[in-house]
């Protein structure tokens, strides 16, 4: 048991109050640590933009409580497992607790969905909340009984004295709501947790398989309009005229507005208005077009260009490769990607004279409310923002031009209206991952890595490395390069920014390297570590150099490295991102002179694991999405226009071509981490490897499809 303070830095931490109908009400910061020094080191990856959030805790008369999930639910579960951290303090049975999604409010730390971190970030804040409302119901139960609260314990929703008397937190919870909040708290031992560890089904289960209403798309109101929008055919475009003649005879269409150069439907329901669309009569301007193939020329040559200033450089990497025996070189590249969320974007918004209502899925609603105050000339606080659950975000849903649109079309329309994506808009209208290279050399010194040299290229991308990851720190002599190309077609955030595809290129050059030196590419990396340990170099605090081994070491064992049949080839790669160390391994067999994934085995170390059932899924869902975008994902761009627009054209991977899945975590004291994206970056380097040990061939881009000498 740790003794913790609830106030920190001057600003009250939690407040109490009583609820109209009795119980009690206590709201907190879910995201102001108890450790300030670990809080300014993890905030300063987050975008400042990303605003300050609380929640509320309510307990009510009959012992029942509700918790309010602030942050965004987009699968990765944190609407089930932020709660279980503040039941497991709180010391309240798992079944009384009610778990109800947030709207937007100033009240909210960090209101948002994205990099992993809802966990990380507020893993002892949550703890303390359950703590604080256990400690101030055993304060007012004592001052029934009359007797010193330190003579009182509670459990399982009851508080017990020294004589045996018991009483419910619901007897309490009104004047538990009254009392002063105290100074400090003792939190659990882990070793005494029952709630967290233990596997607990998605709160939202029920709904989700009965088919309830719980996605944006799901949404209705009575007299809103359907909007389905026209928007340029290509990047560089611009609206010059348009003819809605035809669009305004079809049956249910009911106003055409234009926008900028957009040009909404509305009409009475959603296929109405997607043919009204269709019907549209347009005419663009050329402005920029870019190109898929323009692209990847200009970033070749930045490749070979020195940059002026380096991201890192540590040593003499010019002197290590002129006194090198060998220098191995190898460059890799990566295409655009669209997000191709299951559920396309959508948003619903009513602006009137009076109010501005936005409702609808975004994992930055902080974000859409700055936005439509911008566009609608209004302040934020006059602006409502309720969250609906999302059928995946990914990144998609950060940027949230979706719901400008439903903001801006509404205010002009003078209705409610719901923003409609098809397929094709979302796909041909989205913000897209974007296209990379890479080129990687190593100095080869009698059989040791001397010098290592990265250069990153990438579209919009204002530095495409991570270079304080791994072999930061290993290695006497290490520079990173960075440039960045622009491009008017819009870039963003894809699941695990910028690793999603470095991750790959790192771990197939370092296992093409352990092959030329003759090392076992598991151990090379291992040797590295060691390396670092004992003469780290330059900045070190990023990763773990123990912790980083000691997942390399446990999927080693767990997969029976180098002891499967003939038959089955293996390939490894680990790496560290959102602050959580993952290495995975992939089987491969040959199926018709076809090289086939079949298992992949994976050790992750993200701390406490809160709820093993959710993370499992989580790990699964990652290296699926892996595997799938590294085999098949491909996308480009002509005269600015989108090369595919729907399932037909982009491939995807397929339910008979997941593999099984062996998940290992390492059993852990510390903090959570992150988990919804870090077991993505490592799938591709892994199969990859696997492939060349199966067929003797390097794979230096992706999709692998596309390599059809290697995969047929």
């Amino acid at each position: 048991m740790s003794l913790i303070k609830t106030q920190y830095n001057r600003r009250s931490f939690l407040k109490a109050s009583t609820l109209t109908g009795g119980g009690m009400l206590l709201g907190f910061s879910w995201f102001a640590s108890c450790k300030p020094e670990k809080v300014v080191e993890a905030v300063r990856e987050i975008p400042s933009e990303w605003f300050d959030i609380n929640a509320f805790l309510k307990i009510a008369e009959n012992g029942m409580v509700t918790i309010m999930s602030p942050n965004p639910e987009i699968g990765q579960n944190v609407k089930t497992s932020m709660p279980m951290i503040i039941a497991e303090e709180l010391d309240v049975p798992w079944k009384d607790v009610l778990v109800e999604q947030a709207p937007l409010s100033t009240d909210f730390d960090r209101q948002v969905a994205g990099g992993s971190q809802s966990l990380r970030h507020g893993w002892e804040s949550l703890r303390m909340a359950g703590a604080t409302a256990k400690q101030m119901l055993i304060n007012a139960a004592a001052k029934k009984w009359e007797v010193d609260p330190k003579e009182c314990s509670a459990s399982e929703g009851i508080i017990t004295n020294a004589k045996g008397e018991t009483m419910s937190y619901g007897a309490v919870a009104t004047t538990a709501g009254k009392m002063e909040v105290p100074e400090e708290v003792n939190l659990k031992k882990i070793a005494d947790f029952k709630i967290i560890g233990a596997n607990i089904s998605n709160v939202d289960i029920d709904e989700l398989v009965t088919g309830k209403p719980l996605f944006g798309l799901d949404f209705k109101r009575e007299g809103m309009q359907y909007a389905v929008v026209l928007r340029p055919p290509a990047f560089g475009k611009k609206l010059k005229s348009f003819d809605d003649t035809a669009t305004r005879k079809v049956n249910g269409v009911q106003n055409v507005i234009q926008f900028g150069d957009k040009i909404a439907v509305l009409a009475n329901s959603t296929w109405a208005a997607i043919k009204g669309q269709k019907a549209l009569q347009a005419e663009w301007e050329d402005g920029v077009l870019e190109n898929t193939t323009d692209h990847n020329t200009k970033m070749l040559a930045l490749l070979n260009k020195a940059s002026k200033e380096p991201k890192r450089k540590d040593g003499n990497v010019k002197t290590a490769f002129a006194q090198a025996d060998k220098v191995i070189e190898k460059t890799y590249e990566a295409p655009f990607l669209p997000h191709n969320c299951l559920e396309p974007m959508n948003f619903f918004a009513d602006v009137t004279d009076t109010k501005a209502e936005l409702i609808g899925p975004i994992q930055t609603p902080k974000w859409a409310q700055a936005r439509a105050a911008k566009i609608l000339g209004r302040e934020a606080d006059q602006i409502t923002v309720n969250l609906t659950r999302m059928g995946g975000g990914f990144g998609r849903r950060l940027y949230g031009d979706f719901s400008d649109e439903a903001a801006e079309i509404s205010s002009l329309a003078k209705v409610p209206v719901k923003l409609m994506f098809t397929r094709e808009d979302d796909m041909t209208a989205g913000t897209y991952r974007p296209a990379s290279k890479y080129k990687f050399r190593a100095a080869i010194k009698e059989g040791k890595i001397t010098g290592y040299h990265l250069v990153g290229v990438g579209i919009n991308m204002d530095n495409a490395t991570r270079e304080d990851f791994f072999p930061a720190g290993t290695l006497p002599n290490y520079l990173v390069e960075s440039h960045n190309l622009e491009s008017n077609i819009t870039t963003g955030a894809w699941r695990a920014p910028i690793t999603n595809f470095l991750a790959y290129a790192e771990q197939a050059f370092f296992d093409e390297v352990a092959q030329d030196i003759g090392i076992d590419p598991i151990q090379l990396r291992l040797d590295l570590l060691e390396q670092g340990k004992a003469n780290p170099v330059g900045k070190t605090e990023e990763y773990d150099f123990d912790k980083f081994g000691g997942v390399m070491k446990l999927a080693r064992d767990k997969s029976g490295w180098g002891k499967k049949s003939k038959e089955v080839y293996q390939g490894f790669s680990a790496y560290y991102s959102h602050n959580t160390y993952v290495a995975e391994i992939a089987d491969v067999v040959v199926e018709d002179g076809v090289p086939r994934v079949k298992k992949i085995t994976c050790a992750i170390d993200c701390g406490i694991v809160v709820n093993p059932l959710g993370a499992k899924n989580q790990v699964e869902g990652g290296i699926i999405d892996g595997i799938g975008h590294a085999m098949y994902g491909d996308f480009s761009f002509v005269n600015g226009a989108p090369q595919a627009k729907n399932f037909n054209e982009y491939r995807m991977i397929r339910m008979s071509e997941a593999p099984e899945i062996d998940i290992h975590f390492v059993k852990s004291d510390n903090s959570p981490t992150g988990l919804g994206e870090p077991t993505l970056p490592p799938a591709g380097g892994a199969i990859a490897n696997a492939i060349h040990a199966a067929t003797g061939r390097r794979l230096y881009s992706q999709p692998f499809v596309n390599q059809e000498e290697i995969l047929g």
